[in-house]
């Protein structure tokens, strides 16, 4: 028994050490703004609009797999987690679905580029690659186009039409950040996000619980 407690508190700062974060300053970064790309913006699109363009795409390539960055900083001592806002409307995770046969990695740093740099989607493969990728902390799956996200594959689910994967993403002490002119990046505390499904959704809202595990480092200025 004395052996492996002894086991267990040598490995528990090596585990700690595994997941801790580091969260630096809000005031540390640069945020700017650039002409939003034609189209609708996916936060304004009907719920109509919406399946049918989800239903042609999974006609044409099968299960849609979006990926979505977790990226936080500091601001009153306290860890906030960045989020896009389409004109006031619905709150966004940056990122967003995969090309078919892209890797999730790859797509993911693709999708962070064009929504919050200067790049737009086409671009974003080869301008920018900085983006540093953390550990899958979440996955989600729709059983019809419309329908609520499970954080599990329910018994029922015999065709899924939707998976989707949140992954942490590593910031460095300093960046900018260049975001549509019709959208907004705000820092939400994770305070304010925990449990609010009613304004932020089932999968934002569970974010601060999938964070548990980590030790926050919180760099103050």
């Amino acid at each position: 028994m004395g052996l492996e407690m002894e086991v267990m508190s040598e490995a528990a700062p090596a585990a700690a050490r595994e997941h801790g974060l580091d969260i630096y300053p809000l005031t540390r970064y640069y945020f700017g703004a650039r002409d939003a790309a034609a189209g609708v913006p996916r936060g304004l699109e009907t719920a109509a609009d919406r399946a049918l363009r989800l239903k042609a795409n999974f006609a044409a390539h099968g299960l849609r797999t979006s990926v979505h960055g977790v990226l936080l900083v500091e601001l009153f001592d306290h860890p906030h987690l960045l989020l896009l806002q389409v004109r006031n409307s619905s709150f966004l995770l940056p990122g967003g679905r995969l090309r078919p046969g892209e890797e999730e990695v790859q797509g993911l740093k693709r999708k962070l580029s064009s929504k919050l740099s200067f790049v737009d989607d086409d671009q974003a493969i080869e301008e920018e690659d900085d983006w540093q990728i953390g550990e899958c902390i979440g996955m989600w799956w729709r059983s019809e186009f419309e329908a609520i996200p499970f954080p599990y594959m329910p018994p029922s689910f015999r065709a899924p039409k939707e998976c989707i994967k949140l992954f942490l993403i590593r910031l460095p002490m300093s960046r900018q950040f260049i975001v549509p002119r019709n959208m907004k990046l705000l820092a939400v505390p994770l305070s304010q996000i925990h449990g609010n499904a009613q304004v932020y959704g089932p999968i934002i809202s569970g974010i601060p619980n999938l964070l548990s595990k980590f030790s926050f480092n919180v760099i103050s200025d």
